[in-house]
C-alpha cells in the first residue's frame, strides 16, 4: 500500500483547509488514477470488433 505523508493546513480558526502531498508521492497517486481509468476503459472495450489497420486509419482520418 502506498504510504502518503500528509501535512495539514488549518485555517485562523484551527479547521483544516488543506493537504500538502510530496509531489512524489502526489505523481504517483497520478499514476494509479490513470491506470485505474485505462483498465475501465479496456473492460468496457472487451468485445467490440477490433479493426484492421486499414480501418483503423480510415478512423483516423476521418476523425480529423
Amino acid at each position: 500500500m502506498l504510504e502518503i505523508h500528509k501535512n495539514y493546513v488549518f485555517d485562523e480558526n484551527q479547521q483544516p483547509i488543506a493537504v500538502q502531498i510530496p509531489i512524489a508521492e502526489f505523481e504517483k497517486i497520478e499514476e494509479i488514477l490513470e491506470d485505474y481509468g485505462l483498465v475501465q476503459l479496456m473492460h468496457e472495450v472487451k468485445d467490440e470488433k477490433l479493426l484492421s489497420k486499414d480501418e483503423a486509419l480510415q478512423q483516423l482520418i476521418k476523425d480529423d
